[in-house]
């Protein structure tokens, strides 16, 4: 495998070559939200830096941060998600302290997109409405684990690299409050992660949410992770979809 740097050149060069001409004319803004009310992943800083780097070096989006609980306050008001295109939440947990939740969810479905990684589905267990617009929450995980995931979408921008699948080590969730005829799967297992019992185990999925697009990927623990090249081109494929730079409706 090449270097990270190479690895993202590569896949900039694949953006730039589709989509460039749309990104210079009208660039998206992302707010990346890493506050965590439980269990803070070690990962959170190579998530941010991913993000951002996906961004500038596509131009297909420039990023704002709100690591701190007065950053998402400020930053969730009804006027300042105003100037955002959409979210990402970057291993986040627990009940975050957003402006105004009900506000937040109603941007979305307004138009605005959500993208979240990994302990994306460990937040706002309490609230089912973010759950719903999520399309899954969080149950548990055993030991780190490699598993094939198998990608259900072959054509969708973030798996359409990944052929018929993807074999990948890293800490893998089981899922619950999802409804696979809510969400159009991306990636999934037919075995128990860490068991092997056969089932039905989601990874990554996107939906509608009203005018809104949803993307969530459960990879995303471990940083070799976040900085494999599979996962940057995964990353970035959601990122054009949920940002509706991909030439599609």
């Amino acid at each position: 495998m090449g270097s990270a740097p190479a690895a993202l050149a590569a896949v900039v060069a694949l953006g730039a070559l589709a989509f460039g001409t749309a990104a210079a004319s009208a660039p998206r803004k992302l707010l990346v939200v890493s506050v965590t009310k439980g269990y803070r992943h070690e990962s959170i800083p190579a998530a941010e830096r991913l993000v951002e780097a996906l961004g500038r070096e596509s131009g297909l989006y420039s990023v704002d941060f709100a690591r701190t609980d007065e950053d998402l306050l400020a930053k969730t008001t009804r006027k300042a998600l105003e100037g955002y295109d959409g979210v990402f939440f970057a291993n986040t947990t627990g009940d975050l302290p957003l402006a105004d939740r009900e506000a937040f969810l109603a941007w979305i479905a307004e138009g605005h997109a959500f993208l979240g990684i990994h302990s994306a589905t460990d937040t706002y267990h309490g609230y089912p409405p973010f759950v719903a617009m999520l399309g899954g929450e969080f149950a548990y995980h055993k030991e780190q684990v490699k598993v094939d995931a198998m990608v259900e979408d072959p054509e969708h921008p973030a798996t359409s690299h990944l052929g018929g699948g993807v074999s990948v080590f890293d800490e893998i969730y089981v899922m619950k409050s999802f409804d696979k005829a809510r969400v159009k799967p991306l990636l999934s297992l037919d075995k128990h992660p860490n068991t092997g019992e056969p089932g039905y185990f989601p990874l990554a999925w996107t939906r509608e949410e009203g005018k809104g697009r949803v993307f969530y990927t459960a990879f995303g623990h471990r940083e070799d992770v976040i900085g494999a090249d599979w996962y940057r081109r995964h990353l970035l494929g959601g990122i054009r979809w949920a940002l509706r730079v991909d030439g599609g409706p």
